[in-house]
Order: C-alpha cells, then structure tokens, then sequence
C-alpha cells in the first residue's frame, strides 16, 4: 500500500511551494494551489521556462486567505491583503484566455524588481470556471492542467539511477514540483496505470500523464539553470509519440476532502491491461 510521503501547494504558479502536513483537497487540487499567477504587461503568465528566477520567490497564503507574504533573497518582504471582490481583467495561460484580479501595486512594484521586468500578480476570480481536460475532466486554478500533480518515490529513483550510472547527478523530488508524492508502491511508475484512488478522505481520477518541459532543468533552490538533465535522460526511456517525455501523473478531483503526511492511497481501479505512454497522456 502506497502512503503520502509529501504534500506540496503552490500558491503562485511558478513560484517555490509550501510543504504542509496536512490538507484539505477541494476541486482545483490542494488549498491555494495555484490560485494566484504572474503575468507580464500584456497579462501573459510568466513562468520558470523564461524567468527561473521565480523559483526564488517564496509565497504564504494566511489560513483563511486573506492575506499573502512574498519573500526572496534580497527583497525585503511584503504583505498584502488579498482582492477577490474587484472586476477581473484578461490574463492568457498557454494562448488560452482567462480572467484574474490584479493584486495591485505594491505586489506589482516587488515583482518587477526582483524578476526584472514589469511584471503584475493576479488571482483566480471567485467565479472561476475553467475545465480541464483528460480521461477525468476537471476543474483547476492556473495549473497547467489537472488539479493534483502526484508522483511516485519509486519513479524518481529509478530515474536517479540512470542518471548515477551516466556518472550524472541526482535530481530532487521538487525539480518535478508535485502536489503528492507517494512511496510503496513496487513498481515505477504505478501512476501512470492507477485510474481511481483516494488519498486521504479525497478520490482522484486520473487525466493525464504529466509531459515535462523545461522547468525541470531548473535548480529550485537557486533559480539557474544546470544543463540537459534530467530532461535527457527521461528522453531515453520516457518519451512519448509526440516527442516530449512523461514523467508523473495529473489527475482530478472527483471527490474532495483532507489528506495529511502517512495517509494510505488505496487504488479502486487500476488501468486494464497496458495502456502505453502514448494512450496514457491522452
């Protein structure tokens, strides 16, 4: 039996996550998760592909919400009080466009500083409504889609072992920024077949297998760059049809509730036979 190994939330998209020890799992996923962005001049979301930098930035959601704390190294901190009542304005999430509420100036003005370019912070409107797609639909905040981003230990292990036998280093868990993490599974890679599971008192469908991109070759302690991996070595054995690789698993939330650190994740349905990388991610 698989147990929760570790909980994650992302406030803002692309920036560092909060470990928690216990959470409650509402239809977009863990609390906050996502639920704020940064979006450039145009409203086009920033993310760690063009500004690594947002790996330094450390966000925290008061309890109830209503307040935000951004902390990075060099900046003095600053908190604000959160908007959810003033009219959205037009943001774009991968080409597609979405509606947000502009946190406002002080967050804007410490943004841009410390990534360097005019930068703003919104938030997930209360009237929200984006769905996701997968073999479960969904809903989530500004996740690249699918609510809960579950990855197994057993998968990064085998990972790392490749990696170690191409005299290459190993790479952390948070490179693939998960909201779960699980160990006791035997197999990698067991998410990628599990259909129904519950963690905690929430149930998860799965949608997709998650494909991965640059992000991954980003140090999330330092905000740099390290090179190909672990993007090259994933290609060798984790590449799908469509060229990109697949490491992990999406999946939506179908029923929610509270998951904490030691929870057992008991798989209802498995996939039925070998499903493949290629049918997995549709």
């Amino acid at each position: 039996m698989a147990v929760i190994v570790e909980l994650v939330s992302y406030p803002i998209k692309g920036c560092a996550g909060t470990p928690l020890t216990r959470a409650r799992i509402g239809w977009a996923g863990l609390d906050h998760d996502r639920s704020f962005m940064v979006v450039d001049e145009h409203g086009t979301f920033r993310s760690q592909r063009r500004d690594p930098r947002l790996a330094l930035v450390r966000p925290e959601v008061g309890a109830d919400g209503r307040r935000l704390v951004l902390r990075a190294p060099g900046m003095d901190a600053v908190e604000i009080a959160v908007d959810t009542t003033s009219a959205p304005r037009e943001v774009s999430l991968f080409r597609t466009a979405y509606q947000g509420v502009d946190q406002g100036p002080e967050a804007a003005e410490w943004l841009s500083e410390f990534l360097g370019a005019p930068s703003s912070l919104v938030r997930v409107p209360p009237g929200h409504a984006r769905v996701t797609s997968g073999l479960t639909p969904g809903t989530s905040g500004y996740a690249d889609s699918g609510a809960v981003h579950l990855v197994s230990r057993p998968s990064l292990d085998v990972l790392n072992r490749r990696l170690a036998e191409a005299g290459r280093p190993a790479v952390p868990m948070e490179r693939f920024r998960p909201n779960i993490v699980v160990d006791g599974w035997e197999e990698p890679h067991a998410e990628d077949e599990v259909r129904r599971a519950r963690a905690g008192t929430a149930e998860l469908g799965f949608a997709k297998l998650a494909l991965r991109c640059v992000v991954t070759t980003i140090d999330q302690r330092t905000g740099a760059r390290s090179g190909p991996e672990p993007l090259r070595t994933l290609a060798s054995y984790r590449r799908v049809p469509e060229g990109q690789v697949a490491f992990g698993a999406k999946f939506a939330v179908v029923r929610p509730g509270r998951a904490a650190l030691g929870d057992e994740v008991p798989v209802d349905v498995w996939s039925e036979g070998a499903a493949g990388l290629a049918d997995a991610v549709r």
